[in-house]
């Protein structure tokens, strides 16, 4: 377990990267935070990093988000040689059943799940949490959860590349910019070796 300040959207996009230049076919992260912590930032990043296609925005309407992986020329690739990213809203999920009702693909993807403790039992042997707390008393201008907005709700969805409008409800940026403090733990033998993360969290 390594607990760090995150000063800025920056360095949040910073610590994606790094978690990213680790992440392959099977591995799951779990990122934990009360709405504008910074999950979606940090999320982004990641995918940013992957070079996915489409922009990742909170997954507010559907449960699970499919992004496909692009080459250099914008071509997409095979998720045998590019496992895609699932983002998972698992906020309205209460078991790990529901979560693997999903028939999300977890050993061909890498899966970032979002309001995911203690769903995760069973699903894998190894995953590396990322826990974002802002300061007390932090404003989040958001009035409503995941889940309570009007619209189709679906529970999975395959980006398609269109232009998204930025969901602001979990976005480091729609903020007075404040400090964060995130821990990440890994959990299994997959993460054993936390050595990498010493690069960021300086």
């Amino acid at each position: 377990m390594t607990t760090f300040t995150v000063a800025t959207p920056d360095r949040m996009a910073e610590l994606g990267a790094a978690i990213a230049a680790r992440l392959g076919a099977g591995d799951l992260v779990l990122l934990n935070g009360e709405l504008g912590a910074g999950k979606t930032t940090l999320t982004r990043a990641i995918g940013e990093t992957l070079g996915i296609r489409g922009t990742v925005t909170s997954p507010t309407f559907v449960l699970a988000r499919t992004h496909p992986r692009l080459d250099d020329a914008g071509v997409e690739l095979s998720p045998h040689h590019a496992p895609p990213l699932v983002h998972v809203d698992a906020y309205r999920l209460g078991s790990a059943v529901e979560l693997d009702d999903l028939d999300i693909d977890f050993e061909a993807s890498i899966v970032i799940v979002e309001w995911g403790a203690g769903l995760l039992d069973g699903v894998s042997d190894s995953w590396l949490t990322v826990d974002i707390a802002r300061p007390i008393g932090g404003g989040a201008n958001a009035h409503h959860l995941p889940g309570t907005g009007t619209g189709t709700e679906t529970e999975t969805d395959t980006d398609t590349g269109a232009d998204d409008a930025l969901d602001p409800l979990d976005d480091f940026d729609d903020e007075a910019i404040e400090p964060r403090t995130v821990t990440v733990t890994g959990t299994g033998p997959r993460w054993t070796d936390m050595e990498w993360l010493n690069a960021v969290s300086d």
